[in-house]
């Protein structure tokens, strides 16, 4: 039987960190925004929704709205260029697609995630795309994994997994009674993702083949 791999976007197959710490300290600076954090805490916060992100870095909540909207302004002119591939990531994209059905579960913009891709040279190896616009409530909640099985039109089994970098990937996973792997190389440790799953390796690509191998 054919399998399902979902992954997750940043950190599982993309690193956009640059791209992300500098929208977030422009929406500050164009904002009027004191922070007194360090890019380890927005780092730490990649993941969760933008304006999640921005009201845990001490935003108003009633003001995150007009920092997402700038960050945005900043992140579509910059974020193609200062975004890149992961080591490994086309090659276990390339694997990925010669056993199971593949499909990408992000909070990110589905427009921006779509551009990448397609700018990557791998937006056609995923038969749908999730990204934040499609669900109204993201990772950790189910519904963003739900909704990618449904648009394939399969239930959740043994043999579909999700791929992704934070807890948050994997309390998704688990909450849709799927298969969850934790990867390393992106924001999450391993001492959160070990709370949520024993599967825990070092990239896309050993996820991919152990999958393959059917080591989980």
């Amino acid at each position: 039987m054919k399998k399902t791999i979902l992954f997750d976007l940043d950190g599982t197959l993309i690193d956009s960190t640059e791209a992300i710490l500098e929208c977030f300290h422009y929406a500050f600076s164009e904002q009027n925004f004191k922070f007194f954090g360090t890019n380890e805490d927005i780092k730490n916060e990649i993941g969760y929704p933008l304006d999640i992100m921005f009201y845990n870095l001490g935003v108003d909540k009633n003001k995150v709205w007009d920092f997402v909207d700038s960050y945005k302004k900043e992140y579509s002119k910059i974020s193609i260029k200062k975004t890149f591939l992961l080591s490994n990531a086309k090659k276990s994209i390339d694997l990925a697609s010669t056993f199971a059905t593949l499909a990408i579960v992000t909070t990110k913009t589905t427009s921006y995630s779509i551009k990448m891709l397609e700018d990557f040279g791998i937006f056609e190896y995923f038969d749908t795309i999730i990204g934040r616009q499609e669900v109204k409530n993201p990772k950790p909640d189910p519904e963003p994994v739900e909704k990618a099985l449904k648009n394939l039109n399969i239930n959740p089994s043994l043999d579909v997994y999700m791929i992704g970098d934070t807890k948050l990937d994997i309390i998704a996973a688990n909450k849709a009674n799927i298969n969850s792997v934790g990867v390393l190389c992106g924001y999450g440790k391993r001492e959160d993702l070990s709370l949520y799953t024993n599967n825990i390796v070092a990239d896309s690509l050993e996820a991919v083949e152990s999958i393959k191998k059917n080591y989980f």
